[in-house]
């Protein structure tokens, strides 16, 4: 049986740093077992999603590289999902229960408040006649519980090993609601099988969902796929990263110019005893994947550590690799010397707009001595310069002037640049050339 998994997000919001770990992981393990990966967009829910959060996890998962053999939308199989649940209702795996969500309530409170767990106890699952009517008459409309065989569940997880679950000890799970809209599970375990989908890799939150999902597959007459629950991220501090997505969004990284291979090389890693080290290419991080080297650990998302990884990748980058992300900010006429100069003082892409204007013009220098600046233009040397050109012009201040270190060279670069600190002036100075060199060391803008 050949290799497919899925990648299952909801368009309802932005892609995190949580999502894209399970897509990578999943793609990774697809390509490197020579199979296929799957998008599917789970869409049920008409009022949440929203087209544009479909643009963008495709803009997210194409920025990343990760792209997909075939997509669908579960929206567009809601006939399908309606078959298979009528299916399940005739061969008496699917029952109606007419209990209002504060009758729920209630009851799982008493089973609380006696010690009990709150497991649903079926109390719809055989309704005499003359209450069922009485319900009906009062206008309700059933949910829907799939009936669990109150057996122990077992199956072997990729990452977390021998594994079983009781399913006494669980709720008939509601796969249908009462205005007749699908919750998650009927909807998932359907594209699974008619998807061929032969691995879930997902976290660990669905450990408990596995055990009903087992038995869904088996009652729609399919094949269960294999299982890989990973352990969930967390920040460096062990604190759950779900309040504070906002930030990590995939979308906002791309924007700030942090680099897709920095993001895929540490997601990779995560969680598995292997070194941390930036990649190149995602090809590099398929030879190095095996899903046997996630532990049961947590793995911790630290965003300095993708900061370190970035800044590596940006600083080993040519310039044909750099050109289209330096247009996508902007600064489209940028050149292979202007990177070559900047780039070692970059942490992120995005730190390239502060340096273009230094050389393109116009920034508005600092003057921390006008006489010293006078002096150092009028040694400033004619035109063509090279990188040869900073230390000539240096050397001539220097015996001019009699000034050496901080005193010779700070005043000169906040005159050229405006910032205290930055990239070499040997390979900025021939790209601010000579024109506005004297002008801004004249104190003007330029």
């Amino acid at each position: 049986m050949s290799v497919t998994v899925r990648f299952a997000p909801s368009p309802t919001g932005l892609l995190h740093v949580g999502n894209a770990r399970v897509a990578l992981i999943n793609w990774l393990f697809a390509k490197a077992h020579g199979g296929y990966f799957v998008l599917r967009y789970d869409d049920t829910d008409a009022e949440r999603s929203k087209p544009e959060y479909v643009e963008a996890i495709a803009a997210d998962l194409g920025w990343l590289g990760l792209e997909w053999d075939r997509h669908f939308h579960q929206s567009a199989r809601l006939e399908r999902y309606r078959e298979v649940a009528e299916a399940l209702k005739a061969h008496g795996r699917l029952y109606p229960c007419y209990e209002t969500p504060e009758e729920l309530e209630y009851k799982r409170k008493r089973q609380l408040a006696r010690g009990q767990p709150p497991v649903y106890d079926r109390a719809h699952l055989h309704l005499p006649k003359v209450e069922l009517d009485r319900l009906i008459a009062e206008g309700r409309t059933p949910h829907w519980r799939f009936k669990l065989d109150h057996r122990v569940e077992q199956w072997e997880d990729l990452v977390k090993g021998s594994m079983h679950v009781d399913c006494a000890s669980l709720s008939d799970p509601v796969l249908i609601r009462a205005d007749g809209t699908f919750l998650y599970t009927l909807p998932s375990v359907v594209d699974d099988a008619d998807y061929a989908i032969s691995h879930i890799i997902r976290g660990e939150d669905h450990v408990t969902n596995s055990a009903p999902q087992l038995q869904l597959f088996r009652a729609i007459g399919a094949i269960p796929p294999q299982f890989a629950h990973l352990p969930l991220m967390t920040d460096i501090s062990g604190a759950g990263l779900s309040k504070r997505l906002g930030s990590l969004s995939l979308s906002e990284m791309r924007e700030d110019g942090v680099l897709p291979m920095a993001v895929n090389s540490l997601l990779a890693k995560l969680g598995t005893s292997d070194a941390i080290e930036e990649r190149n290419n995602l090809d590099s991080l398929i030879e190095e994947f095996s899903i046997t080297h996630f532990s049961r650990s947590t793995a911790k998302f630290d965003p300095v550590e993708l900061a370190h990884l970035n800044t590596r990748l940006l600083h080993a980058m040519s310039f044909a690799e750099a050109e289209s992300a330096l247009a996508a900010l902007g600064l489209d006429q940028a050149d292979q010397a202007f990177w070559e100069a900047v780039k070692g003082n970059l942490a992120k892409m995005a730190d390239s707009r502060q340096w273009w204007p230094v050389v393109a013009g116009p920034i508005t220098p600092v003057v921390e001595d006008q006489a010293f600046l006078d002096a150092a233009a009028g040694l400033l040397p004619p035109e063509p310069w090279d990188a040869s050109t900073w230390s000539a012009w240096t050397n001539a201040i220097k015996a001019a002037t009699g000034a050496k270190g901080r005193a010779l060279f700070h005043p000169l670069r906040l005159a050229l640049t405006a910032y205290e600190n930055g990239p070499e002036l040997k390979n900025l100075l021939p790209l601010i050339g000579r024109e506005k060199a004297l002008e801004r060391l004249a104190g003007k803008a330029a």
